[in-house]
């Protein structure tokens, strides 16, 4: 029987139970052996599983992403994400006026 997550993809019931921590790290630590260089392997490049999540979140943010939507992805409050992510927002004046710039422009438009 498979499951829905918040982002509503089924997955394999072999797939939708809990994992021990041990067994992450145990494949975390052998993926990085597998694909880093002995330099990369030594550095503190995806170390942990919550190394690659706060990635794809930092990501996200940096992205445009609206930070309701990731929050709700990441399972945090807007406070929590953006207090812990807060450097992912840093820069993005210039592509948010922009953004806004356009919304005007299409309203214009649209009268």
């Amino acid at each position: 029987m498979a499951s829905e997550t918040d982002l509503g993809h089924a997955l394999p019931a072999s797939l939708s139970r809990p994992v021990l921590l041990s067994a992450v790290g145990r494949v975390m630590k052998s993926a990085r052996a597998a694909a880093f260089t002995a330099e990369e392997q030594n550095s503190p490049l995806a170390l942990r599983a919550y190394d690659l999540r706060h990635a794809a979140v930092s990501t996200w943010l940096a992205a445009g992403t609206p930070p309701p939507l990731v929050a709700k992805w990441a399972g945090h409050s807007v406070q929590v994400l953006l207090t812990v992510y807060a450097h992912a927002v840093d820069g993005q004046e210039d592509a948010a006026r922009m953004r806004i710039e356009r919304a005007l422009a299409d309203d214009d438009e649209a009268a």
